[in-house]
């Protein structure tokens, strides 16, 4: 029986360099659970390696955790990425790392800190996360789906790190799962998105706890699986999706 699945798919934790150190994966799985969230998407900048302390301490609150990450293009485009093997979610960061140069500088762009469940430190990391990798957006798209995942053009609805902000246009032979727009997209400018015939969803970009939730997708599934959300975007077998 089909039900209704309350995602917020875009949350970064404190290992992004741009997010509050309060990000920690215990603070935000309750704050999710007091949003009512029913699923959320951990998508640090180019890197995943909070995705499974937070899918740990989620797992004690029977609250789904979608593994993701946001990758910067070479053109200076965010795409949401998501797995759910952990040889392809490896595979993905290996692909990232060995793309991504320059290291962190942590007194100006931030800490980012790898914590276990509880919040405890384990490693700062020391790579350059905020920049850019040397991948394009089209060798990104095509690299999620050869592992299996699910891309998503990040908050095209804003001028900075989106597809319609630095390539004014969303290429025809790009192969995207769908678009996300931001918290603060514009209702009377809807169209112009479903214009491009993806999928539309919307989702926080959380970098704040309160932040968390602000804005959601409503899908219709079977249960909070990637393979009923690639259902949902296909509007597969009654399945479907409302922001």
């Amino acid at each position: 029986m089909l039900k209704h699945f309350r995602m917020d798919l875009h949350i970064h934790t404190c290992l992004s360099p741009c997010a509050d150190l309060e990000m920690l994966p215990g603070a935000l799985v309750k704050e999710a659970k007091n949003k009512k969230l029913d699923a959320i998407g951990i998508c640090d900048h180019n890197s995943m390696e909070n995705v499974a302390a937070v899918k740990k301490a989620a797992s004690k609150e029977g609250l789904c955790v979608f593994a993701g990450i946001e990758i910067t293009s070479a053109e200076e485009v965010h795409i949401l990425a998501f797995f759910d093997e952990n040889a392809a979610q490896d595979k993905m960061q290996d692909i990232v790392y060995n793309n991504l140069s320059g290291k962190n500088d942590a007194d100006f762009f931030g800490e980012q800190l790898v914590t276990d469940e509880n919040g405890r430190l384990i490693s700062s990391n020391e790579k350059l996360l905020i920049g850019s990798t040397s991948l394009k957006v089209e060798e990104i798209v095509h690299t999620v789906h050869d592992l299996g995942g699910l891309a998503i053009a990040s908050h095209i609805d804003r001028e900075s790190f989106s597809i319609l902000g630095h390539l004014g246009f969303i290429p025809r032979q790009l192969a995207l799962d769908a678009v996300e727009l931001s918290a603060n997209y514009e209702l009377e400018k809807l169209g112009d998105y479903e214009s491009y015939g993806l999928p539309i969803v919307a989702f926080s970009d959380a970098h704040f706890l309160s932040d968390i939730g602000r804005i959601c997708t409503d899908f219709l599934l079977d249960e909070p699986t990637l393979p009923e959300i690639k259902m949902a975007f296909k509007g597969a077998g009654g399945r479907g999706l409302s922001i």
